[in-house]
């Protein structure tokens, strides 16, 4: 089985037959199938479950009284929805699906028997809660700091490789789940002014985005143009090199 938590997990930690086969087990007992644009969890609901994404890429998000939507966060195949969501007694946020997902439901139970009796996976996933919050502060330097065409590049960097992380890349292609409006409530942007950047990115020659299908001819370039620093993702297995007891 292609796993992909098992992808995530093993860029942070060495993982064991025992490993793999218990995170198997655990990411299949309980699927949730999801359309297009429907909650995973509303916010003010009481969290049971930790949700990861199998397929399908979803997002967190924060509504205003006026309806204006904020997305603070992508989720992608392997990746876990508030790893320490039972803390909680309320969501204070919501998570919902940009395209089709597939969700494993983990239970209190099966995360406590993911961590307590497997050292190498409480290590990965302390990397996995490391990188949220890296990825976090890289978004909040991107509304701040860049530009519109910096802030709308370093999205496309950013979930490019993530998507390459886990096996959903095909040379410099890939399928691209987001539409021009979820860009714009990503970046802060109003719809108008992302199509303009994608417009100005396109005339560069450093996207080329067709349908469901984006491309990026030059992914060194695009990375310059976004001021794009791979570090904060912590792609290149650091965490491989260190024991569960180190």
């Amino acid at each position: 089985m292609d796993n992909p938590l098992i992808r995530k997990l093993e860029h942070y930690a060495r993982l064991s037959t025992e490993d793999k086969a218990v995170l198997i087990k655990a990411s299949s007992d309980r699927l949730r199938k999801l359309r297009a644009h429907e909650d995973v969890i509303a916010e003010g609901e009481k969290p049971r479950y930790v949700n990861l994404v199998l397929s399908g890429c979803a997002c967190r998000f924060k509504h205003l009284d006026d309806g204006r939507r904020q997305i603070i966060a992508y989720f992608v195949p392997g990746d876990l929805c508030d790893l320490n969501v039972f803390i909680l007694s309320q969501m204070d946020h919501s998570i919902g699906s940009i395209t089709d997902v597939v969700i494993a439901e983990l239970s209190r139970e099966a995360m406590e028997e993911l961590t307590m009796a497997h050292p190498r996976i409480t290590l990965a996933l302390w990397w996995e809660t490391l990188v949220a919050a890296a990825v976090q502060r890289e978004w909040t330097v991107n509304l701040g700091q860049r530009s519109a065409f910096e802030r709308v590049a370093h999205v496309l960097c950013e979930l490019f490789l993530r998507l390459r992380a886990v096996g959903l890349t095909n040379d410099d292609s890939c399928q691209w789940p987001l539409t021009q409006s979820e860009l714009a409530d990503t970046t802060g942007l109003s719809p108008v002014h992302v199509n303009r950047t994608l417009q100005e990115l396109r005339a560069a020659g450093l996207v080329a985005l067709r349908g469901k299908t984006l491309r990026i001819p030059d992914l060194d370039a695009l990375k310059s143009a976004a001021m794009f620093n791979t570090n904060y993702l912590h792609l290149d297995h650091e965490g491989r090199h260190l024991d569960a007891n180190d």
